[in-house]
């Protein structure tokens, strides 16, 4: 499970998130929906969010990249692109307070899935595991995620595995019609006797969790 086909791919996905000054939060996405056209003219960009609930003032943005060489050429561009530096950069930049990213991969089980339509919200699911990486609680943590996919009533969209930052953290993406739909669906999971055996199995390697309801923008290709 730990030395399949994440490793023998090179394809790997940034994940960045950003907290941005209150007062600047509506600009900022202004500013984002106005200008990334010409960032996204660089790489492939899998989806731009702003935190909902779980967080505050917070957006989330994924890249997609083919190896590190190919990120390095991109961020080497990006840095002589005098628009995008000018029209972006310079606005965007004082208004974020804090920057962090990590580098994941698709976990071997899962391909990046899309939403069967658009206009509903995602759910950002972040779970610190015990050290050990999958080897020690992959079957588990696939056991648990395929009990709430067949309960049918969340999209799963990606299964991301940390190879840069905090390492042992998984980070799930749902798709669900609405805040309300995901509501009723987690009260149905939790009576459902199969997601309740395969979560406490896997809780077993689970350190700590937390998530966010995310909302996408209007350039988000994931909406």
């Amino acid at each position: 499970f730990a030395t399949g086909p994440r490793q023998n791919n090179s394809i790997f996905y940034e994940i960045r998130a950003y907290d941005i000054k209150p007062s600047k939060m509506k600009e900022f996405v202004e500013i984002v929906n106005k200008y990334f056209h010409l960032r996204t003219a660089h790489s492939e960009l899998v989806g731009f969010w702003s935190a909902e609930l779980g967080a505050m003032n917070k957006v989330v943005h994924v890249w997609k990249y083919d190896s590190f060489a190919h990120r390095t050429a991109v961020r080497h561009a990006l840095a002589n692109d005098k628009d995008w530096q000018g029209k972006f950069l310079a606005s965007a930049l004082p208004m974020i307070e804090k920057q962090h990213n990590e580098v994941a991969y698709l976990v071997p089980w899962c391909q990046l899935g899309k939403p069967p339509k658009e206009g509903g919200v995602y759910e950002w699911v972040t779970f610190q595991m015990k050290p050990g990486g999958p080897t020690l609680w992959g079957e588990a943590f696939q056991a648990a995620i395929n009990a709430h996919i067949n309960t049918g009533y969340t999209k799963l969209i990606g299964v991301f595995h940390t190879e840069y930052g905090l390492l042992n953290t998984v980070h799930v993406i749902w798709w669900n019609e609405s805040p309300d739909h995901r509501a009723a669906g987690r009260h149905s999971a939790h009576e459902d006797a199969r997601v309740v055996a395969a979560v406490r199995d896997s809780v077993r390697f689970l350190e700590s969790q937390q998530n966010m309801l995310l909302i996408p923008l209007q350039c988000s290709p994931l909406k």
